[in-house]
């Protein structure tokens, strides 16, 4: 007997064993890490019996034992399933970051922001070292399920008789687990269909997409103030000047959770005695974001025309039609409507959808000091600089500002700290305040402190809006401010809603009585049992409320 005859057999069971491994991980292993059993019960999800590799069995063995078609077939088989490996790894980014699965379609251009992400997380050369790995990961995995399924299938027709019987009892038993709903714990079925459920989801996804953009398009013509004349829009708020403020991430979470709500806690607590003292009251209560995670324009556009704006379709729907916004509703009612964007540093076609007069972007709003990673510049020179270039004019129209602050952006880091409102000039000052904190990278070696650092912007981002009300706010003020999305899983897991505090602030006591009737909380914090509405009633709501059908009679 040749000496490597052993080596050569242990070599051959060693290989198709790990082709039998890595397809069968692939056909059984879920596109969400929730869906695992919890614990050490995670090896339970190994016991399930994959149908489509039953299906795919059948198939082969029916087929001649050499030809093309066969070879064709091994190998469309191999890609198919590697494609769906990749897109299924994919949909386990997304779930984790964004609570939602991939879209093939439309969410190409989201890879461009997680790259931006994982370069304030980790660094320019480490970032670009993750994702050509993820690149070499995926065309590996299609070349590797590849080689895995023609393995298998050699396999299968050496051992043609015994293959057959074998695929008839595992068949047997798949029908009779389906049909007794056989579970695992965490409610995972034993018979498994997992794959064929992420291809009909990715297969489907473009007429899917098609339908829904078709049905929204005809939705967003549906509107009863459409055609309301300006003289009836807004009637009780025409002698306010009205923010409409969103705060990067601030979430329910940052309110509730108890292991690193702490710096918000004391931020809606001093402010709450601040604004007191200064003659403000306000009104709280809850929104149901269309994201998480990510995807602000999302929340802003859902939230600023009554619209559930869910994906980028349905956005680039919108923004294409002429909807009427909450800007272009107070632009129409005699304000002047303004767009203060520090988050935007290239060409926004899309603002003259919300009907602005005039938008302050990144390079108009006279900052001349340090980004602070993904943030411009600091919120509180956000509100200073408002203050300045439109606020503090004498002989103005009344005006209606949509501000987003973007201090609690991720990374995190470094966060800005409160000055003195009338040393910042142009924001050269925050100069050695990034040069001496702490890098993304330095952070994000510590999951625990991410989330104090989240938390510690969310308040700065408060304390920014607050104390601009405290200093420069009078009887004629109103704020409505809200986050818009909770922040990624790194802060809140897997398993957080898409919910949202929203608060509405007023010195004048008939602008809180026209939302008497909304069962708000009293003050900035709402109450855990506050009502919670999605974000696409509120345009709605906030319309009628102050219009003249809700006018004392």
């Amino acid at each position: 007997m040749s000496p490597t005859k052993p080596y050569r057999r242990v070599l051959r069971h060693v290989t198709t064993g790990f082709a039998l491994l890595l397809v069968f991980l692939a056909l059984i292993v879920p596109d969400q890490i929730t869906r695992l059993p919890p614990g050490n019960s995670v090896w339970t999800a190994l016991v399930r019996i994959p149908v489509e590799a039953l299906v795919a069995g059948m198939l082969l063995l029916s087929l001649p034992q050499k030809g093309r078609f066969r070879r064709v077939f091994t190998i469309t088989i191999g890609v198919i399933l590697g494609l769906l490996t990749v897109v299924k790894l994919v949909d386990v980014g997304f779930f984790a970051v964004l609570a939602r699965r991939f879209d093939p379609v439309l969410d190409w251009a989201l890879f461009d922001d997680g790259f931006n992400f994982l370069v304030d997380s980790l660094g320019r050369p480490s970032a670009i070292g993750v994702a050509v790995g993820v690149v070499l990961l995926a065309v590996g995995l299609v070349a590797g399920m590849t080689w895995a399924i023609q393995r298998l299938g050699g396999i299968l027709t050496a051992h043609r008789a015994r293959a057959w019987r074998g695929l008839g009892t595992v068949g047997v038993a798949w029908v009779a687990l389906a049909a007794l709903g056989v579970q695992l714990i965490g409610g995972i079925p034993v018979a498994s269909y997992t794959a064929s459920e992420l291809a009909a989801h990715t297969a489907l996804a473009l007429p899917n997409d098609l339908r829904d953009r078709e049905r929204f398009a005809a939705e967003v013509k549906i509107d009863a103030y459409r055609d309301q004349p300006g003289d009836q829009l807004l009637t009780a708020l025409r002698d306010k000047d009205v923010m409409l403020a969103f705060i990067e991430s601030y979430g329910r979470d940052a309110v509730e959770n108890p292991e690193f709500n702490g710096a918000v806690l004391n931020s809606l607590a001093a402010n709450t005695e601040r604004l007191a003292k200064a003659g403000f009251s306000a009104r709280s209560g809850w929104l149901t974001s269309p994201t998480s995670g990510g995807g602000s324009w999302l929340a802003h556009s859902t939230f600023l025309s009554g619209m559930w704006v869910e994906n980028e379709a349905r956005y680039r729907s919108l923004v294409a039609s002429d909807r009427l916004t909450l800007t272009r509703a107070f632009k129409n009612s005699g304000h002047r409507s303004v767009g203060v964007e520090p988050g935007i540093s290239f060409a926004w076609p899309e603002g003259q959808f919300y009907g602005y007069d005039h938008i302050y972007d990144s390079h108009t709003l006279g900052y001349n000091g340090p980004a602070f990673s993904w943030s411009s510049m600091p919120d509180q020179f956000v509100m200073k600089a408002y203050h300045d270039l439109e606020h503090s004019k004498t002989d103005r129209p009344k005006l209606a500002a949509e501000i987003t602050l973007t201090s609690s952006h991720t990374p995190w880091a470094p966060v800005p700290g409160m000055l003195d409102w009338d040393a910042m000039g142009d924001g050269s000052v925050y100069g050695p305040v990034v040069a001496d904190a702490e890098t993304p990278q330095s952070l994000y070696k510590d999951n625990h402190r991410v989330r104090t650092e989240y938390a510690r912007s969310i308040a700065y981002s408060v304390d920014s809006l607050m104390q601009y009300l405290e200093k420069y706010g009078d009887e004629n003020t109103v704020m409505v401010f809200l986050g818009d999305h909770q922040p990624n899983s790194i802060v809140v897991g897997l398993n957080a809603s898409h919910d949202v505090p929203i608060t509405v602030v007023a010195k004048d006591p008939k602008v809180l009585d026209r939302i008497a009737s909304w069962g708000w909380t009293d003050g900035i914090k709402p109450d855990t049992a506050a009502p919670v509405w999605r974000m696409d009633t509120f345009r709605d709501r906030f319309l009628a409320a102050y219009g003249p059908e809700n006018d004392p009679h």
